[in-house]
């Protein structure tokens, strides 16, 4: 996810987006340790976008 479509959402769908990828990731940690989980860089890629929805969240808070 791209930090230019992120911005366009608004706070409450930065919560919301935040919450799924949380999930997410839970679950593909929950994978890799089962030994079902074929992408591990997506482990990777959900916690940076993680970041970057609480980063563009903070900035919009300010």
């Amino acid at each position: 996810m791209k930090a230019s479509e992120i911005r366009e959402l608004d706070a409450a769908e930065l919560e919301k987006k935040i919450l799924e990828l949380d999930q997410e990731l839970f679950n593909l940690r929950f994978q890799l340790h089962t030994g079902h989980l074929e992408n591990t860089a997506r482990i990777g890629q959900v916690r940076k976008d993680i970041a970057r929805v609480k980063t563009v969240l903070q900035q919009k808070q300010a």
